[in-house]
C-alpha cells in the first residue's frame, strides 16, 4: 500500500492561522504586536529570498517586520552594535541573523550576542541549555517543524523507536533531544546515526519513526525503512535543472530528498515529500517562535 503523503504546506497554513489568530489576541488584550528583525550582511541570492519570506510571513499573520540589510565589509564591532541596539528595543521581540555571515565576522560570537529571549532562531547556549534540560523557550524552527509534523499527522511517538540519520546542531541533535524528552509528543526510544555509524541500516530499519537529515541524495533506500514507519525526508538536494512549468524558457532546479522517495513510499506508512515537506514548516516555526517571544515579554 502506499504511503499517506504529509503535507508540509498543509500543516504549516494550519498552524499559521492559530499563530495569526493568537497574534490578533496579543494584540487586543496587550496591545502587543510581535516584531521580528531580520539583520543581512551582503547580498549571498539564497539569503536575499529567505530574509524576504520572512517578511512576507510576518506581513501575512499580522506581525511588525523590522530588516537590517548591511554591505558586505561590514565590520564585526558594527554587527555586534546593531544587535545591542535590537537587544533593547522593545518592539522587535525576535532577532535573525540570517547565515552564513562573510568570512571576517566570527558567527559564533555574533549568534551569542543575542539576547536569549529574543534567539527566536533557537541556537544560543542558553536557549540550547534550556532544550537539553527540557525547559525549551525556543525550539530550533526545523527540529520543531519535524516534531509537529510527526504529531499533527497522527504517528504515536510514546515509546516509539525514533532513528535520526545526521548529528549536526541545526537538525540531528536537536530533534533527537526532543523527541526523547519526558513529555506529550516525545518520550521515545532516540537512536542517533552518523557518518561513522556502522550497519545503518539496521538501525534503520527498527525505527518507527525515521527522521533523515543526511545531506546526501538517496541515502536511504527503500530497503532500509521499516514496513508502515512514518519517515520525515529533511533534505534538499539540487541535483540538476529542468524548464519550468510556467515558463520554459526558465530553468529551475531539479530537487532530491535524502530518501528514494518513490520506492520509499511504497514501504512506509507515511512520508514528507521534497519539496512540500519539512521545507514549508521552518518558517512557521520561526512565526510562532517570534508571537512567543512577545508574550513572554507581555
Amino acid at each position: 500500500m502506499t504511503a499517506e503523503i504529509i503535507s508540509g504546506r498543509e500543516v504549516a497554513k494550519a498552524i499559521r492561522e492559530e499563530i495569526s489568530q493568537e497574534a490578533a489576541q496579543l494584540k487586543e488584550k496587550h496591545g502587543i504586536t510581535p516584531g521580528l528583525c531580520t539583520v543581512l550582511v551582503g547580498q549571498d541570492p539564497a539569503s536575499v529570498s529567505y530574509v524576504t519570506a520572512k517578511g512576507k510571513a510576518c506581513q501575512e499573520l499580522g506581525m511588525k517586520s523590522f530588516h537590517h540589510e548591511l554591505p558586505e565589509q561590514t565590520t564585526q564591532e558594527e554587527l555586534l552594535g546593531l544587535i545591542q541596539r535590537l537587544n533593547q528595543d522593545d518592539q522587535v521581540h525576535g532577532i535573525l541573523v540570517q547565515l552564513p555571515l562573510p568570512k571576517h565576522i566570527n558567527e559564533a560570537e555574533v549568534l551569542y550576542a543575542i539576547d536569549p529571549n529574543k534567539d527566536v532562531d533557537g541556537f544560543h547556549p542558553v536557549n540550547v541549555g534550556r532544550l537539553v534540560i527540557g525547559e525549551e523557550v525556543f525550539p530550533p524552527c526545523t527540529p520543531a517543524g519535524i516534531q509537529e509534523l510527526i504529531l499533527r499527522s497522527g504517528t504515536p511517538t510514546e515509546g516509539a523507536e525514533v532513528v535520526v540519520v545526521g548529528r549536526s546542531n541545526i537538525v540531528g541533535k536537536p530533534i533527537a533531544i526532543m523527541m526523547l524528552q519526558k513529555k506529550a509528543g516525545a518520550n521515545s526510544t532516540v537512536t542517533v546515526c552518523h557518518t561513522r555509524t556502522r550497519d545503518m541500516a539496521f538501525h534503520t530499519r527498527r525505527a518507527d519513526i525515521l527522521i533523515v537529515a543526511a545531506g546526501k541524495a538517496k541515502a536511504i533506500t527503500a530497503d532500509m525503512i521499516k514496513p508502515g514507519a512514518t519517515v520525515i525526508d529533511v533534505g534538499v538536494n539540487r541535483v540538476g535543472q529542468k524548464p519550468s512549468k510556467k515558463d520554459p524558457s526558465r530553468m529551475v532546479a531539479i530537487l532530491e530528498g535524502d530518501v528514494d522517495f518513490e520506492p520509499a513510499k511504497e514501504v512506509a506508512g507515511k512520508i514528507t515529500p521534497v519539496p512540500g515537506g519539512v521545507g514549508p514548516m521552518t518558517i512557521t516555526m520561526l512565526m510562532r517562535n517570534t508571537l512567543r517571544a512577545a508574550k513572554l515579554r507581555a
